[in-house]
This record gives structure tokens, C-alpha cells and sequence, in this order.
């Protein structure tokens, strides 16, 4: 199984990166985002600084205060 992404431009797919394979094979071909005209692909867009992405989920996730107590169904196997 290979992975190939590629822009389709109502025609043609444009592989981002060479393709090795030979022979045929089937494909399956999902759509993800339409791309403006012009745009660059995401991968070589500038990248995020980790230090702006570090706490973006700040608040939004939560853990049980329990969360690594032993579960009451496992007592058996411990």
C-alpha cells in the first residue's frame, strides 16, 4: 500500500513527490481541501514555532482525578 498526495485540478492528479511504482494498481482517491489557485501546499507553507502551538488545548481537556486508579473488573488478573 502506498500513500500519494497529489493536487487534481478537475482533470489531471499532480503528484507532490515522484511516484516509483510500476505495474497497475488499484487506488482509492479521497478529496481533502480545495486549493486556491495560487496557494502553496500545506507542507511547505511556514511552519508554526512549537512555543506558539505549546498550551493551545489549555482548558479544554480534562482527567478524572481516578484516572490511574485499578479498575474494580481487573482485580482478578492483579
Amino acid at each position: 500500500m502506498y500513500t500519494v498526495k497529489a493536487i487534481y485540478d478537475g482533470v489531471n492528479f499532480k503528484p507532490k513527490q515522484p511516484i516509483s511504482v510500476r505495474g497497475k494498481y488499484e487506488v482509492v482517491i479521497t478529496f481533502l481541501e480545495p486549493v486556491e489557485d495560487g496557494a502553496v501546499a500545506v507542507e511547505s507553507q511556514k511552519k508554526r514555532p512549537l512555543s506558539e502551538l505549546r498550551g493551545f488545548m489549555k482548558g479544554k481537556v480534562w482527567m478524572a482525578d481516578d484516572f490511574n486508579a485499578p479498575l474494580e473488573e481487573m482485580k482478578e488478573y492483579m
